[in-house]
């Protein structure tokens, strides 16, 4: 009997030591999500006029941007350059992303001082096209439409032949049916389409992230203020895609009790060595074409943080992966991933605060006591929003055994592991 794997919820219990310890890190989070919400920033966050941000926008917002380009690299791998062994990574760096981006827009109301009119990119009447941050925003909130419609097929599939309600109910069953099937056969048609959208998408938006320091040259540091900001930000998301996509497979696995996709992620890895090699030529290349390489001989606080981001980061898991004795291994394989994972988030905290040098500032930018709750409470609440997700609907692949004759009819077995 052979075996094969296709998508299917897993099947696991949803509590356990973890979640009811994420889940109170997710409610004292909302506690602080909506005391900010309810007496505004300055009685809850450190940020002043020279400091009008702090870690909600470098890690809740840019961080979380960067980190979900997962799904719109694997899906263009997959999908546009027809790699189609690698659709089994596909889903579950479409739902991590689609996840990210949510968490990103929550995070970034916290952030607005006037959260309530978030809508008003959406009026015409509004538009500024001078504005980076209008171009940020309207990306967004279309690119995280355009990864709701992709996940759509997926819920689909989930209900679909499954509608049975009871009693009164069982008149919509067909209506219902009748629906999920037309959706079925009008998304599997335009599917394509959004795909290639969300790809352009994620490429304006994650270079427009770094274009906001290019018009604050005086208050930059050199070794991160460039006029291509907006070009390494998008080589360094890109880059990081597939790493995340690998970090989050092998701790999903091993929280589920599951075989780790090796052979796809060792596959998939062959990539990242290339992409952080071109990040890491352009970056140096920019170094020297400004002649910044004097400021990291000062050993300052920021020329350390500096040499970090990259060296650990970037050259180390370059190495790493560039062999194949780590791309075999899940061990290294999470150990680098992890690494160009760390680099990316030391990247947006290095260029939105610690590069960040305000002409007249009195005092050092540290995040309250509420800034870090509320971002460990939308991490928490974003690692189990997934794992609900997962368990519902068919987004994990899992062993199945085909096929199994009963009746004339073909039967498939999934293996779960409890």
């Amino acid at each position: 009997m052979s075996v094969h794997e296709m998508p299917s919820p897993v099947r696991t219990r949803f509590f356990s030591t973890g979640t009811k310890i994420l889940f109170a890190i997710m409610a004292v989070g909302l506690l602080t999500y909506v005391y900010r919400l309810i007496v505004g920033l300055g009685a809850v966050t450190n940020l002043d006029d020279q400091y009008p941000w702090g870690i909600w926008i470098a890690i809740d917002v840019a961080t979380g941007v960067a980190l979900a380009a997962g799904g719109f690299t694997t899906a263009a791998l997959a999908d546009i350059f027809h790699r189609d062994k690698y659709h089994a990574i596909v889903r579950p760096a479409l739902l991590t992303a689609l996840l990210g981006y949510t968490f990103v827009v929550i995070g970034l109301l916290a952030d607005l001082g006037r959260y309530y009119n978030v809508w008003h990119p959406v009026l015409p009447s509004m538009w500024q096209g001078n504005s980076v941050l209008f171009e940020v925003g309207l990306c967004v909130m279309v690119y995280l439409t355009v990864l709701y419609i992709e996940f759509l097929p997926i819920v689909v599939e989930r209900f679909k032949g499954r509608v049975a309600f009871p009693g009164m109910l069982s008149v919509l069953n067909k209506i219902i049916e009748s629906f999920l099937i037309i959706a079925d056969r009008t998304l599997r048609r335009v599917t394509s389409l959004f795909i290639i959208a969300g790809v352009v998408l994620s490429c304006l938006h994650q270079s427009s992230l770094g274009t906001l320091m290019v018009i604050a040259p005086t208050k930059m540091h050199p070794l991160w203020y460039s006029p291509i900001s907006p070009l390494m930000f998008l080589l360094s998301a890109v880059a990081v895609g597939f790493p995340m996509v690998i970090f989050e497979s092998i701790l999903s696995s091993r929280s589920f009790k599951l075989k780790p996709e090796t052979r796809l992620l060792s596959s998939i890895a062959r990539y990242t060595p290339v992409l952080l090699g071109v990040y890491l030529f352009i970056k140096l290349g920019d170094l020297t074409l400004r002649d910044a390489w004097p400021y990291l001989t000062e050993f300052s606080f920021q020329s350390i943080m500096f040499m970090i981001e990259i060296g650990v980061g970037v050259i180390v898991p370059m190495i790493m992966l560039a062999g194949s004795k780590y791309r075999k291994s899940v061990g290294g394989l999470f150990t680098a991933a992890s690494m160009v994972i760390f680099g990316v988030l030391l990247n947006r905290i290095n260029v939105f605060l610690v590069a960040y040098q305000p002409l007249y500032s009195e005092k050092t930018y540290f995040p309250s006591v509420y800034e870090i709750l509320l971002t460990a409470g939308l991490i928490a609440a974003l690692i189990l929003v997934y794992r609900a997700m997962v368990i519902v609907f068919p987004v994990i692949s899992m062993p199945v055994e085909k096929p199994e004759v009963d009746n004339g009819e073909p039967q498939l077995k999934v293996n779960y592991q409890e």
